[in-house]
This record gives structure tokens, sequence and C-alpha cells, in this order.
């Protein structure tokens, strides 16, 4: 153990910093290619006669995919290297999605789909890892929010990308464009510096003494942590929300409004890109909160996602038209603030070296109970409802993570107290 060494000691902040911003254009690409599916859905569905529910498993299929897949591949990570891990993984989804724009029936579509999840899936435990790593405990959640900051940015580009491509050229150039840079920030990351693996050691009365972590230990570090199953659920309630609104909101406008899928795509990316301000905003707030009140990394969550249920109730229970539209925009604020101090905190509350297993166990959960279900929850709903009543029953999910969230700011501090504290070591090259 390298005690009382910061991370600052050990790597450049010019070097941590561009770390930070590979890590951010992949985060970036890696949900352009994600979502951009959605805006292609009018288009995709027009050519092979598709229903609201075939549409809704495209994008489905890739969040099964990385459920499937994220642990395995952060275990990889975290006992591997996080640098070449994360490379090869944003090659292989890049790839993926160019084959995308070679496809000629369904089947073969959501085969392509779902390989995207495959590259896809340990890339967001692997760069939490990264930073979590690079930047003090402290500023974590500020850090991990404006690296969340290019989920929104991304969603917004895939979005309003995919409906003006599609218009001009047709929907399979969209997935063969933004195939390309993808590809080059992947072998850049190949160059980066990495941390050295961290050993699976814990505590004991005498501290020259290294005792290895059992199976049992280690499979401790994620059940017995309250705050971290709460905290887990609730991150599945929220991007339960989140998905079926960035899969469904451009086509929801294309219908209501009767917009072509360039400008229903450009009016919802509009209200997914604003979440620019919230993911940063909500991590500086909660790490200002928590220089005073410990769990506030779980509090500040609660409240934000209570506050995005009563938004999108009013916008799509209460209003319509321009009212509506602008309740949308505000909710795009407060919908992904509480994203870093969740993020956080499943690295706050565990061995430094299961850093990664962390944040993948919490994509397991988030996605095998919210982004996976959320898509295809609403399709079904608007085959049989229409896509207004369908999309209406989503606040009752923030309002449930918000639950989820206070419970576990009961347990947070206990959790955190009894974490292993273990510095962390980059390679010398």
């Amino acid at each position: 153990m390298n005690i009382g060494k910061k991370p600052a000691e050990l790597i450049s902040r010019g070097q941590a910093y561009f770390i930070f911003i590979l890590l951010f254009l992949l985060y970036m690409f890696d949900y352009i290619d994600r979502l951009i599916v959605s805006s292609l859905f009018p288009f995709i569905k027009a050519e092979w006669e598709l229903s609201d529910t075939q549409c809704g498993l495209l994008i489905s299929s890739v969040y099964w995919s990385i459920l499937v897949f994220t642990l395995p591949v952060s275990v990889l990570i975290d006992r591997w290297s996080r640098k070449k891990s994360i490379a090869i993984m944003a090659l292989l989804w890049s790839m993926a999605t160019a084959a995308c724009a070679f496809t000629r029936s369904f089947p073969q579509l959501f085969a392509s789909r779902t390989a995207i999840g495959i590259g896809e899936a340990g890339y967001a435990p692997g760069g939490t890892a990264m930073l979590s790593a690079l930047f003090p405990e402290e500023k974590r959640a500020k850090i991990l929010g404006l690296w969340n900051a290019s989920i929104p940015l991304g969603s917004a580009l895939g979005i309003a990308l995919g409906g003006f491509i599609a218009d001009r050229y047709g929907w399979r150039h969209a997935f063969g464009i933004v195939a390309i840079p993808g590809m080059i920030i992947a072998l850049l990351f190949f160059f980066v510096k990495d941390y050295k693996t961290v050993e699976l050691i814990k505590s004991s009365n005498d501290k020259t003494l290294k005792i290895k972590m059992s199976k049992k230990d280690y499979v401790r570090q994620f059940t017995r942590p309250r705050s971290l199953i709460f905290n887990n659920l609730a991150f599945a309630a929220n991007v339960f929300v989140t998905t079926a609104l960035m899969s469904w909101l451009p086509t929801y406008f294309s219908r209501t409004e009767g917009l072509t899928m360039t400008k229903s795509g450009t009016k919802a990316g509009a209200i997914m890109f604003l979440a620019i301000l919230g993911a940063p905003l909500g991590g500086y707030l909660s790490d200002l909160w928590r220089k005073k009140r410990l769990n506030a990394r779980m509090l500040f969550p609660a409240c934000s996602s209570f506050l995005t249920a009563i938004i999108f109730f009013i916008a799509l229970v209460l209003f319509q038209g321009p009212n509506q539209y602008i309740a949308f925009l505000i909710g795009g604020i407060t919908i992904a603030a509480f994203v870093p101090a969740s993020v956080a905190v499943t690295q706050d509350v565990v061995h430094p070296g299961l850093r990664a297993t962390s944040l993948s166990l919490n994509v397991v959960i988030q996605h095998l109970l919210g982004s996976s279900l959320g898509p295809i929850f609403i399709g079904v709903l608007s085959d049989r409802f229409g896509l207004m009543t369908a999309l209406s029953f989503l606040p009752i999910f923030t309002a449930l993570g918000a639950v989820f969230f206070l419970i576990g700011s009961f347990y947070y501090q206990r959790d955190v107290d009894a974490a292993e504290k273990i510095d962390i070591e980059f390679e010398d090259k």
C-alpha cells in the first residue's frame, strides 16, 4: 500500500485531463452510436413495416447485451488493463455500428445492434474506475458529472444527426458516418497512462501484513453496503425513464405535431442536450453539499429525482403545446442531475481494486430493471393505448428512484467508513 500519496502526485495534471478528454469523447460517441437509431425509427419502420414494439427492441437489444457482458468484462478491467480494455471495446462497438449500415432485414439489424452492446459492456465501469483513480475523492462527483455530461450531449447529437443524415442520404448512411470517429479515438487510447492493478487485500491490526481477500469477502463488497443496493435500484428507476424518453420523444413529436424527423429529432435532442447542464451541476452541488453532510451524495439525487418526477408529470399529464415543451426543457436539466453523485457512490463504498466491477453491477441492475425495459415498455403500451398515454406513466418511476435514494442515504456514512482505503499507483510508462 502507498498510504499518503494522492493521485496528483502520481500523474501530471495535464496527463489526467488528456485522459479525461479522450474518455469524454468516447462516451459521447458511445451514446451517439447507441441512440442514433431512435430518430431512424420512421425510416426503418416504413421500409420493413415494423411495429413500435420492434422499434423499441432495437434500443433494448443494446442494453440486454450490455447486461450480459458487463460483469465479466469489468472483472477483466479491474484485474488486467483499463486502457487496453477501453480501447478494444470502443473499436468493437464502432465496427458494430458501421455494420448496421449494411443490414437488409430486421433480424440483421437487431443482431448488429446487439453487437454494439457487447463493445459498450465495460466502457462505463472502466472509464469510471480510471477517473476515480485520476482525481481525488472530494472532487469525484464533480469530475464524474463533467464526464457524464457526454451522455446527454451524445444522445442529443445522435438523435439530431440521425434524422438529419437520413432525410438527406438515407438511414444506412447515418450509422456509417458516426462510426468512424469512435474508431480513431479508440486507437489513441492505447497510448495513455494506466494505473497499476490494485491488489485485492484487506486491512488487519498489523499494518505491515497483507491479507488476501477471499471469495466471500469479494461478494460482500457488493452485498453488505445497503447504500450501494438502494443506490443501484434508484439508478435503475431513473434510467428506465431517461432511456424511454430518448427512444420515443422524436417519434412523439413527429406524430403529435406532424414534423419531419429532422425537426422532431432536433426538438427532442434539445431536451436531452440540456442535461449537459444538469449532470455537471448535479456533481458540483452534491460535492458542495457533501462538505457539510457526508450523505449528500444520496440526498441530492433523491431531491433531483423527485423534482424531475413533478416536472414530467406536469409536462405529460397537465400541459400540451408550447407549455409542455418548456416543461420538457426544464426536465432535461434535472433528469441527469442524479447521475454523478450516484456513480460516485458506487466508487465510495467498495474496495479500490473493485471499482469497475462495482459500477458494472450498477450497470447490470440499471439495464435489467431500467434501460432494457423502458423503450419496449413504452412501445407495448403505445401499440395498445397510444404514445401519449404510454409516456404519462414515466414520472412514477423517477419518484420511486427518489424514495430509494432517500432510504440509501441513511446507510451511506457507515458504508464509507467501512470501505478499504488504498491509494492508487500509476504506471511509469
